[in-house]
């Protein structure tokens, strides 16, 4: 597949790439507010079908959902300490409002647990009443210095879970639950392999006893935090007093996790699997999986292609496909075929005069490969061709990944490495905050995680990558956006 002319080669300028193909597909566009933006229809319908999947796999492990004010009191946040000083910065705050100054100023919600907490306050009495399993769907604003589309903007969407338990291993079990249910996501619907892990003291989110994430490996070869989940312990339940009687009738403070996913994840989907063409969106995640496209000469060609158009995509629609059929006049084939590639609509048919004769249609994946499909076989093919349009674009991310992760990573291949093209640094890691801050300013690399079991390396390393003091944990250097 060509390259486009009109969008920025991957190799020349990543950056420029990435706006590029969400303009040319026409997923979001900058708002007249700084740092905002607004989602255009097909951006947010990926979206909405990342909410419409994560949403029912929520639910399927007993959560529900709930909303919670976008004014949050300030002195909420002092209440906790680290989480204050942690979001400080980002907070866009309200002095005044209906003519006059407020008493209290209101913080524009850049996280929830304040305000939820306050409310488990009155709701928990009793280990009755746990474990409270919720989560909302919402936007939050952070006052950001340096925006990117989807990436990394003032005000975004997300949903973010809050969850309280009677003990401190269920609420742990909890936060790994939904970093499955998380990774899950990423690799079946995404097609984005991750890696799954803790964060270090340094790494973690402010007011939590430990962060765990999901780490994607662009195609730059940075690293993207997908989604985090946080095993909160009892700070923000002492924080804001929410105390029940347990079963044997002494007085707890309630063990809490928070976790969430944001519209990042739409950005970590463009530069997981966009080509120099444009976008490449995975079937399970394409408002569009497929496009019919008919081709005519003449009057009664027209009307013989559209028949059989219409007809192919009632067929499909019955059996659960999202289809459409471009019916534009005074358009050539190529021109349709070159904006629905950059659309990254997985799936196109192509139906002629040749076609309709033959009964079948000539399919097209994005990601390279065409074959006549019968018309009679549609129904059962077609799902078949996307579901391997779907597995393909896992197994190629998977082996991108591994091709640009280099274990037993020495100083100097750090250095190169992080300077170089980037990519995992698997090495040895003493745990020391010092040499990790070290580490950063030298090499702008951060640990993403320290890994889970599955992805450690067969042996262990004995020497720290930096300072040659023993390792006590394997981690997992890289830059990040």
């Amino acid at each position: 597949m060509s390259a486009d002319k009109g969008i920025t080669p991957r190799a020349t300028d990543f950056s420029a790439w990435y706006n590029d193909v969400i303009m040319r597909a026409e997923l979001a566009d900058y708002s007249p507010v700084r740092g905002c933006m607004v989602i255009r229809p097909r951006g947010y319908g990926i979206w909405e079908l990342m909410q419409r999947a994560l949403d029912d796999m929520f639910k399927a492990t007993g959560h529900q959902n709930a909303y919670f004010p976008l004014f949050i009191p300030e002195s909420f946040l002092r209440r906790e300490a680290e989480h204050v000083e942690g979001f400080a910065p980002e907070t866009a705050v309200v002095t005044r409002a209906g003519g006059k100054e407020l008493e209290e100023p209101l913080v524009v919600r850049p996280t929830s647990e304040t305000i939820i907490y306050s409310m488990l306050g009155k709701w928990v009495q009793s280990y009755r009443d746990l474990p409270v399993l919720l989560n909302q769907w919402a936007n939050v604003v952070r006052w950001e210095l340096r925006t990117r589309l989807f990436l990394r903007t003032t005000e975004f969407l997300w949903q973010e879970g809050h969850t309280a338990h009677a003990t401190s291993a269920e609420a742990e079990e909890e936060t790994l639950k939904i970093l499955a249910v998380y990774r899950d996501f990423m690799e079946n619907w995404m097609a984005l392999p991750v890696l799954t892990g803790v964060k270090t003291d340094a790494e973690r989110f402010a007011g939590a006893v430990r962060t765990y994430a999901c780490e994607g490996l662009m195609q730059d070869n940075k690293a993207l935090q997908a989604g985090t989940s946080h095993f909160l312990g009892q700070n923000f339940a002492r924080a804001f007093d929410v105390q029940f009687q347990t079963m044997d009738g002494t007085m707890d403070y309630v063990w809490s996790t928070s976790w969430g996913v944001s519209t990042r994840l739409v950005g970590a989907l463009i530069m997981a699997h966009g080509d120099d063409v444009g976008l490449v969106c995975p079937p399970r995640l394409a408002p569009l999986q497929v496009i019919i496209v008919p081709i005519w000469r003449s009057d009664e060609e027209r009307a013989a292609t559209f028949e059989v158009a219409e007809r192919l995509k009632a067929e499909l629609t019955a059996s659960g496909v999202r289809v459409d059929v471009d019916r534009r006049d005074g358009m050539k084939p190529g021109a349709k075929y070159y904006e629905w590639e950059g659309r990254g609509v997985p799936l196109r048919l192509e139906i002629g005069p040749r076609d309709v004769a033959q009964g079948q249609a000539m399919s097209a994946r994005r990601i390279g490969g065409k074959q006549p499909v019968s018309l009679a076989d549609a129904t059962t093919v077609i799902p078949d061709l996307l579901d391997g349009i779907q597995t393909e674009l896992l197994a190629r991310a998977r082996a991108r990944r591994d091709e640009h992760s280099v274990r037993g990573t020495t100083k100097e291949q750090l250095i190169e490495l992080m300077e170089g093209q980037g990519g995992f640094a698997y090495g040895g890691f003493c745990g020391d905050g010092a040499c990790e801050q070290v580490i950063k300013e030298r090499t702008k690399a951060t640990v993403r995680v320290l890994p889970d079991p599955e992805f450690r390396s067969a042996e262990a390393p004995v020497r720290c990558v930096w300072c040659d003091r023993p390792s006590v944990t394997e981690a997992v250097w890289a830059r990040a956006y």
